[in-house]
């Protein structure tokens, strides 16, 4: 049921990130699962920078769609699935860092639409900074073929 910890919701998280190349490709990890929040971390890499030295907006913009939408599968039916519908992405600051952290969490779980709302962190000397923001809606899946959590 939406909204309750279906028990096995980590396992599936973990194997669905483990599928999914594009994060494999930027070097995200899945570093927190919990019900309805999910977090991604990813080291600074030269070959992720845009012309001015700083993360282009494009990854920090994948890696918070995939935080909102692992959170979001988080907190569905195992037999179900997420497809992000629409996002919003603000871009608060340079993201320049040693690491960078993509906070997803669940703002309104829903049966067919779940609203979940990002954040990004630059981590280097000093306490983190946000860098991006990102509100976003993901519609949930069931019977698809070829589409499974």
């Amino acid at each position: 049921m939406v909204g309750e910890d279906s028990g096995d919701f980590r396992q599936r998280i973990r194997q669905s990130f483990e599928r999914q190349a594009a994060m494999a490709t930027i070097g995200a990890e899945l570093t927190r699962v919990e019900h309805g929040m999910i977090e991604i971390e990813l080291p600074f890499d030269v070959k992720l920078t845009q012309q001015h030295g700083m993360l282009h907006a494009g990854v920090i913009s994948a890696a918070l769609d995939s935080a909102c939408g692992f959170a979001a599968l988080s907190v569905i039916d195992p037999d179900a699935s997420i497809l992000t519908i629409e996002f919003k992405v603000n871009l608060m600051s340079p993201g320049r860092g040693e690491r960078f952290l993509f906070r997803g969490e669940v703002t309104k779980p829903g049966t067919t639409i779940i609203v979940a709302d990002g954040r990004g962190y630059a981590i280097g000397d000093g306490p983190a900074k946000l860098i991006a923001s990102m509100t976003g809606t993901m519609m949930v899946i069931r019977g698809r073929e070829g589409i499974t959590g």
